[in-house]
């Protein structure tokens, strides 16, 4: 196949070059500035792969014990009937799909009383059957310590790290000072009940573990007087959509609803990771652009040394375009071998970090991640392709437009004067 002669030179200079020390020298400088596209190219995806990995990780913790997207009446008023409400949001274009689990739910916060200690908290009222299709916790905990949530009894389900905090085991008593006084002769008295923990439960989410408490539904109606449920619990299939989805199922419902994904409840914590990802993205995208600029110093030290070859050429009829043509091939080359090469890499340290790091920890005999220190104990890692293809493109651009200044430099060489001396 007979290529235009742009591409055979081009690739010819990428691959080989004309005998000598000074293209020795030349070729040298290629292979590093292909190593250093890689290099940038293969950071840019494990940092991004491994930041992806802790925060799926953690998010895993975070909505262990808590819903995706919680509905409830913008007044907390209870739902007539919770289940036609699931129908008119299962009605909504797009949404119904998604659901794969609802549960109702009452939700106030609290304060929690033992002796001296007092830890504010979230009492959460659940039907422990329905929830077990919403949260991870309530599906693993479902037969046994939700089992004891019985109407009636009192009883509460606490995290584990607010039983350590208030010193309560089970069978332990515990008083709840709930919002809202009751007014009587001697003036407002806080309104208050005595519950008995009959379990605990571990999210691995620390804010959830130290602040959350259940009870049965029913128990917690009658702590609130309310009539019924005051919301809506959903599960998503793709936790993602969580946010696109709350906000259909807002259009549809209207303002007399309130509608919260998982990402607005825990704003701080999801807004600073999108940031940190986004800053740690340009940051090491600066690595791309350094290895791009030794490409240009590559192609400025090429056109030099080849600026006989480019009289030639000249002579024989190429036009300035054409030779400039040449040297942005040589260029885009690097760049595409480079950007290839990183991208290989990259995916295999991604895809085998979980092999790679407690290799080097036996190696060093030190570990990354102590387990008594940190919520988890290993790197992860999740490659994405949102993340995957940016690179790629910004990688194979700015290699491009590196070759832009040699190339046009190339072309403004007279054969005249490239040929006096030779």
């Amino acid at each position: 196949m007979n290529w235009p002669y742009e591409l055979q030179i081009g690739w010819r200079y990428t691959r080989v070059g004309r005998a000598g020390r000074r293209n020795g020298f030349i070729s040298f400088i290629s292979g590093v500035s292909m190593l250093g596209i890689a290099l940038g190219v293969a950071a840019l995806i494990i940092v991004l792969s491994v930041m992806n990995g802790f925060r799926k990780e953690v998010q895993g913790q975070m909505l262990a014990a808590v819903p995706h997207i919680e509905v409830s009446s913008a007044g907390g008023d209870a739902l007539p009937d919770w289940k036609a409400t699931l129908t008119q949001i299962g009605a909504v274009p797009q949404v119904g799909a998604q659901v794969i689990g609802a549960a109702p739910f009452i939700s106030t916060q609290a304060l929690l009383a033992r002796g001296d200690a007092m830890r504010g908290v979230i009492v959460r009222g659940i039907a422990p059957n329905e929830e077990a299709s919403v949260t991870d916790v309530a599906a693993r905990l479902k037969d046994t310590v939700l089992a004891r949530l019985v109407p009636g009894e009192w009883n509460v389900v606490l995290g584990i790290e607010l039983a350590r905090s208030l010193g309560l085991s089970e069978g332990d008593k515990v008083t709840a000072v709930l919002p809202g006084g009751q007014v009587t002769p001697a003036g407002v008295v806080p309104r208050m009940r005595a519950l008995t923990v009959v379990g605990v439960f571990n999210s691995g989410h620390y804010p959830n573990d130290n602040g959350l408490a259940l009870v049965h539904i029913a128990d917690a109606a009658r702590l609130m007087r309310v009539a019924g449920p005051t919301g809506l619990q959903l599960r998503l299939r793709d936790v993602n959509d969580a946010r696109d989805v709350a906000a259909r199922v807002q259009t549809a419902l209207g303002p007399t609803w309130s509608v919260r994904d998982w990402t607005r409840s825990n704003a701080s914590w999801f807004d600073a990771v999108q940031v940190e990802k986004l800053l740690m993205f340009i940051i090491l995208t600066l690595i791309v652009a350094v290895a791009a600029f030794n490409l240009v110093a590559m192609l400025v030290m090429t056109v030099t040394d080849k600026r006989a070859d480019i009289a030639i050429l000249r002579t024989l009829g190429a036009s300035p375009r054409s030779v400039m043509g040449v040297f942005m091939v040589q260029g885009a080359a690097s760049g595409l071998i480079g950007t290839a090469a990183g991208v290989f890499f990259g995916l295999l340290v991604a895809f085998n970090i979980d092999v790679i790091v407690p290799a080097i920890e036996r190696l060093l005999s030190f570990s990354f991640f102590p387990g008594n220190v940190f919520l988890i104990s290993r790197m992860p890692s999740d490659p994405q392709r949102g993340d995957i293809v940016p690179v790629i493109a910004i990688s194979l651009l700015l290699s491009f437009v590196a070759t832009l200044y040699p190339s046009w430099r190339a072309s403004r060489v007279q054969p005249a004067q490239a040929l006096r001396y030779e």
